[in-house]
């Protein structure tokens, strides 16, 4: 294939994920710049071996390119890693204007689902995302986390009661 017809096909096929992307890496790296950095890297590596990809499914394919470089850099890196907060609000594409007292339960909300995700272990974390907020399947996490299905049935249901008890303690609550 050529250069430019490779391009056109390649963005074509993966930037309609990058946001999803982005959300995967920042979930796993729990810092903003480094997301970008693991999103950055991750886009080059999928270039460069997208000749091997066979147009089954660029998102899921894209998502395990992000999570092993995540791991990687984790691995590296975990002395160094940063928790700094990921703002919800400022990420996600509701513009609507509320009331400020909804406005004011929501970001107690978004904080308290935050607070309570960055709690998780990163594979409890790492299935929560793919699975509530991206929308894949069990078997497309499989897939994506290089585990039986069975293990991703596992980490989500230990993930949820784990966010569960969270935010019981949290809200100071029974579960």
């Amino acid at each position: 294939m050529r250069g430019k017809e490779k391009l056109t096909r390649f963005e074509q096929a993966i930037s309609p994920h990058l946001d999803a992307a982005y959300n995967l890496a920042r979930w796993l790296t729990r810092n903003e710049h480094d997301a970008e950095d693991m999103v950055q890297e991750a886009y080059l590596r999928a270039f460069k071996f997208f000749d091997a990809f066979h147009g089954v499914d660029a998102r899921a394919w894209l998502l395990t390119i992000v999570r092993n470089v995540c791991y990687t850099w984790l691995q590296q890196n975990r002395a160094n890693e940063s928790t700094t907060m990921f703002d919800v609000e400022m990420h996600s594409g509701d513009s609507d204007s509320l009331d400020p007292a909804t406005l004011a339960l929501q970001s107690a909300d978004q904080d308290l689902i935050r607070y309570a995700l960055d709690q998780l272990p990163s594979e409890f974390r790492e299935v929560v995302v793919l699975r509530e907020l991206e929308g894949f399947s069990y078997k497309e996490i499989a897939d994506i986390a290089n585990v039986p299905t069975g293990t991703v049935m596992s980490r989500l249901a230990r993930a949820r009661g784990r966010l569960k008890q969270v935010v019981a303690d949290r809200l100071k609550v029974k579960p």
